[in-house]
């Protein structure tokens, strides 16, 4: 044998050999524990929901899986942390809808928000909820826009901030309602932008389930109707915005992430047990008591939902001159 096959052969013993131990160590994963990065502060529903699934995910993988809230720049850091971090599947991000309102409108993102991750599952999906301050002269979806549409620059809206997803639910309602006319006032966070629609400051805000409904009930503000074209078990008796407004639906979604260049096989895997998890009755009435219903999802219809979201909230933006702070 001459020295050039020679080399070949252990040029070709060396990939085998490399290529046999990925394969065992994806047939072992995981071997360690699993870390959720949630890009927020804790108590949000991103948070809620994560450690729901860490603690579902840790009897379905038999080992660990932990949370590690890393908050900043409205979830920036925290998913470029994830966006960084080795293609293992032991790195893992939590993220909602807001992932893609906020790539939307961020032109200097330290990662991309298609192409730096991999879509592991869905978690859940649900509405925001449409609410006037008590004052507010209308009940139904069809009063609500009568109402904005006969007084323009009357009333003013309320959203946890300039570019949160609240705005963009309320612009998309603006725009698709015939361009409506109403003022945006941005709040730093849900809490005084609530406090202030009670108190007739504003007259309107859409906001998720959790954060407004108690008030609903509690009879301190009216609940007008859903965002999702079709009635939702999280607010049953609510009437859909879409009866009054054609086609208009904004849904929250929430799901995970794992950095992108993970093997399919570890994303497949950990998509199973997301799945397993999410079909349990009692998960399911934990979600729901939370404002979401949980939902089976592919990686690739995953990874569809984030790249459709980006687009449809950059066309927007611009629309509706929608920027960050």
């Amino acid at each position: 044998m001459n020295e050039k096959s020679k080399a070949w052969r252990f040029l070709l013993g060396t990939c085998l050999v490399g290529l046999s131990s990925a394969a065992a160590a994806q047939d072992r994963f995981p071997s360690r524990t699993v870390t959720i990065v949630v890009p927020y502060p804790p108590g949000g529903s991103n948070d809620v929901f994560a450690r729901l699934v860490a603690k579902e995910l840790t009897d379905e993988l038999k080992q660990t899986v932990i949370i590690d809230n890393r908050p900043g720049a409205s979830g920036t850091t925290g998913s470029s942390q994830i966006a960084k971090s080795a293609p293992d599947g032991y790195s893992l991000l939590a993220i909602s809808s807001s992932f893609t309102t906020n790539a939307a409108i961020q032109s200097k993102l330290p990662f991309d928000p298609v192409k730096s991750f991999a879509p592991v599952a869905l978690f859940a999906r649900g509405p925001f909820i449409v609410a006037v301050n008590n004052e507010f002269p209308a009940k139904t979806p069809a009063e609500l826009i009568a109402a904005i549409a006969a007084k323009p620059d009357l009333y003013n809206y309320a959203s946890s901030g300039t570019g949160s997803v609240n705005q963009f639910a309320t612009e998309l309602l603006k725009a698709q309602a015939g361009n409506l006319t109403i003022t945006h006032v941005p709040y730093r966070g849900l809490g005084p932008a609530i406090t202030d629609l009670i108190g007739g400051q504003t007259q309107l805000l859409i906001a998720s389930g959790p954060s407004i409904l108690p008030m609903v009930r509690a009879g301190r503000v009216r609940a007008i109707g859903i965002t999702t074209l079709k009635p939702n078990q999280v607010a049953p008796d609510l009437v859909p915005m879409a009866s009054a407004v054609p086609g208009y639906e904004f849904e929250l979604w929430w799901g995970l992430l794992a950095p992108a260049g993970t093997p399919a096989a570890i994303v497949d895997k950990l998509n199973a047990a997301v799945n397993k998890l999410l079909a349990k009755p009692e998960i399911k009435a934990q979600f729901l008591r939370e404002g979401a219903e949980t939902i089976a999802t592919t990686p690739a219809l995953f990874a569809a939902t984030i790249a459709q979201d980006v687009e449809r909230w950059k066309k927007l933006a611009k629309q509706q001159n929608i920027s960050a702070d």
